[in-house]
C-alpha cells in the first residue's frame, strides 16, 4: 500500500506539479484457498487484495488513473517481494477508492507553504533498539534474504519471529512457510527444516554475545500426521490458504513489533506523505530519537512525542516532547539545549522529510 502511494503521489507531481489528497492504508488481503501437497500442491481460489480509502481522480480537466496505479503498482510489488506469486492468476483486486471529504480535500487546495495537519493524532519513536530488537529484524531479513534462498529454495517469503529474553538467554521462535513444490514427503520436509534450524540457529549465535540462543521453527509441526502435521504453502505464504493480511496489523515503522515500548497506533503504510500526521509524525519521532541518541552524549534512551491539531501546520505541533534515560552522573540540563535544536531543525526541514517520503526514499517497515 505504500508503494501505492508513493506512485500516486508521483503521478501527481508529474501531472498537478503537487501531491493530492489521498490514503490508501485501509486495504485488506484476503486469504485464498489451496490445495498442499507433497511435491506441489494447487491454488483453488485466488487471494483477493482490497484498496480502500481515499484518493484524487480529478483535478480541474485532469483525470488520474488512480485504479490502473493501484493494481499496477500491486503487481509489481509481488513480483518482486514474493517469488511464488503471479499476481496476474494468484491474485484479484477490487479497488474500492473513493474521492475524500470536502473539509480533508480543502487543507490541500489552501496552498500553503507548509500543508496543516489532516488529523489530531500522536506518535512516539524511540532509540536505540535493543540487542533483543535488533537480532529480531536481522534475523528476518537474514531468512528473505537472496543468498539464504538460493541455499533453501524450499523457504517462503512469509515469516514471523517472536524474541523472548529472559536474563541472559535469548529465545527465537521463528514461523517459516515451506513451499510444498520443494518437499516431497514428510521426512523430507523434517530434514529441511533440521538443516535450516541449524543454519539459523548458527547465525544467531555469532551475533547475539548477551548470552545463550535458543531457537525454534515452526513449532506447530507435528511428525507422522503427514500433510496435516506440517507447515506447507502453495505460494511460500499462509495467505494461500490460511490467514488474512491487514495494513496496520504488523510491524510499526522501525520494523518490528516492540511489546515491552509505546508504540503510535497509527498505520503509516498507504497515508499520503504531506498532511497525514500518521504516517509523517510516525516516521520521524524514531527520526529524531535515532538523531538524538546519535548526536547527543551521554543518553542510553531516548523517546520522541509529536503531537498534532488537525489544520494546524506540520512543522508547528501541538507537543514536541522528549524523554531521555541518562547515563550515570549526567546532567539533563546540560542536553536540554542541544535535543531542542535537533528538534527545531527536523521540523525546519519538514518539507524535504515529507518530499522523501513521497518519493519512497524512507523505508516505513
Amino acid at each position: 500500500m505504500d508503494s501505492v502511494s508513493v506512485n500516486l503521489s508521483l503521478e501527481y507531481l508529474k501531472r498537478l506539479n503537487t501531491i493530492a489528497h489521498h490514503n490508501i492504508d485501509k486495504a485488506l488481503l484476503a486469504a485464498g484457498e489451496a490445495e498442499h501437497r507433497f511435491g506441489g500442491g494447487v491454488l483453488k481460489k485466488a487471494m483477493v487484495l482490497i484498496f480502500g480509502d481515499r484518493a484524487t481522480y480529478e483535478v480541474g480537466d485532469e483525470y488520474i488513473p488512480v485504479d490502473e496505479i493501484a493494481i499496477n503498482t500491486a503487481k509489481k510489488w509481488f513480483r518482486e517481494n514474493l517469488r511464488f506469486v503471479n499476481p496476474d492468476i494468484h491474485v484479484k483486486y477490487q479497488v474500492e477508492l473513493k474521492r475524500g471529504s470536502e473539509a480533508l480535500r480543502d487543507i490541500f487546495e489552501r496552498r500553503t507553504k507548509v500543508l496543516g495537519a489532516n488529523d489530531t493524532s500522536a506518535a512516539i519513536g524511540y532509540a536505540p533498539m535493543t540487542a533483543t530488537e535488533r537480532i529480531v529484524l536481522e534475523a528476518e531479513r537474514f531468512l528473505n534474504s537472496k543468498e539464504f534462498k538460493r541455499g533453501h529454495p524450499e523457504t517462503g517469503e512469509d515469516i514471523k519471529v517472536m524474541g523472548f529474553r529472559k536474563g541472559s538467554t535469548l529465545e527465537l521462535t521463528i514461523a517459516m512457510a515451506f513451499v510444498d513444490r520443494f518437499i516431497e514427503s514428510e521426512n523430507a520436509y523434517f530434514k529441511r527444516k533440521e538443516e535450516v534450524l541449524e543454519e539459523v540457529s548458527r547465525w544467531a549465535a555469532e551475533r547475539y554475545t548477551g548470552g545463550k540462543v535458543k531457537v525454534y521453527l515452526n513449532t506447530l509441526d507435528r511428525r507422522g500426521r503427514g500433510i496435516k502435521g506440517v507447515y506447507l504453502t502453495v505460494l511460500g505464504t499462509c495467505a494461500d490458504d490460511s490467514d488474512s493480511g491487514q495494513v496496520g496489523r504488523g510491524n510499526r515503522v522501525n520494523g518490528i513489533i516492540p511489546l515491552n515500548r509505546p508504540i503510535s497506533s497509527e498505520a503509516a503504510a498507504g497515508k499520503n506523505p504531506v498532511s497525514h500526521i500518521g504516517k509523517i509524525y510516525n516516521v520521524l519521532t524514531y527520526k529524531i530519537a535515532d538523531r538524538v541518541y546519535r548526536e547527543v552524549s551521554g543518553l542510553k534512551e531516548v523517546y520522541v512525542w509529536l503531537l498534532s491539531h488537525i489544520g494546524e501546520p506540520i512543522d508547528e505541533p501541538r507537543v514536541a516532547a522528549v524523554q531521555v534515560v541518562p547515563e550515570k552522573g549526567l546532567k539533563i540540563k546540560t542536553v536540554r539545549e542541544p535535543i531542542e535544536a535537533i528538534i527545531a531543525d527536523e521540523l525546519d526541514h519538514i518539507q524535504v522529510f515529507c518530499l522523501s517520503l513521497a518519493k519512497g526514499l524512507i523505508s516505513i517497515c
